[in-house]
């Protein structure tokens, strides 16, 4: 299975798009207008020349009333989950204007190592390796609690307080020991728990009430998607 490559563009902002989340890291840097952030409840504020990382899995809604332009890295590099919370050096703003540039100009090469160029100026000094992560998880603890609790719309908060450990630690912990982000490693879960069902001569209905789908459509597309 070939890893998803990071994805370096330039968006414009608008309207609120609605709350929503990735299984990646999502990388912001401003270019234009103010941009601004509802992350997990906290608000944030962007303008030309300020930047945010938000983590896996953390809930986000945008608004620029007068439209905003921001340089947009989608990343799977777990050295991310580190930056969490800092904010890019001043060095950045100028490779962040040339990076823009380049994917407006749609070049081939900035495409391919933009993603490494940023990351190893947003914070040079902590970006050569992910941190350090001590406190152990007992996944089959963890995967027991999620499993009595897949009705719910868990989210990787959910799942981080459980183990004692912010969203970013438990994200970058759960990349490195099962292979997966968080949301990966809890659909599947989902999808175990609804073929046990589905074997046991439940409905479609009561199993995607059961493992957390809003409707059966929706299980059974998830399902189809997996078996693909």
């Amino acid at each position: 299975m070939h890893a998803t490559p990071d994805r370096l563009s330039v968006r414009q902002y608008g309207a609120p798009a609605g709350s929503h989340d990735h299984e990646h890291s999502q990388i912001l840097l401003g270019l234009e207008g103010w941009l601004e952030l509802d992350v997990q409840g906290h608000g944030h504020r962007i303008g030309a020349g300020q930047g945010l990382v938000i983590a896996p899995g953390e809930h986000h809604d945008f608004e620029s009333r007068a439209g905003a332009r921001c340089l947009v890295l989608d990343s799977h590099d777990p050295a991310w989950l580190g930056l969490a919370c800092t904010r890019p050096s001043a060095h950045t703003v100028s490779l962040a204007r040339y990076l823009a540039q380049a994917c407006i100009a749609n070049l081939p090469r900035t495409r391919l190592l933009g993603p490494a160029l940023l990351l190893e100026a947003w914070a040079p000094h902590r970006s050569a390796r992910p941190p350090e992560l001590r406190r152990a998880i007992d996944w089959g603890i963890l995967q027991a609690w999620a499993q009595q609790h897949l009705h719910a719309e868990l989210r990787v908060a959910d799942l981080a307080a459980q183990v004692h450990l912010s969203p970013a630690q438990f994200g970058a912990r759960c990349l490195q020991e099962q292979g997966q982000s968080p949301m990966a490693w809890l659909r599947g879960l989902r999808h175990q728990q609804a073929r046990r069902l589905r074997a046991e001569g439940w409905s479609v209905a009561a199993i995607a009430q059961q493992c957390g789908y809003r409707s059966p459509s929706a299980l059974t597309a998830a399902l189809r998607r997996a078996d693909a």
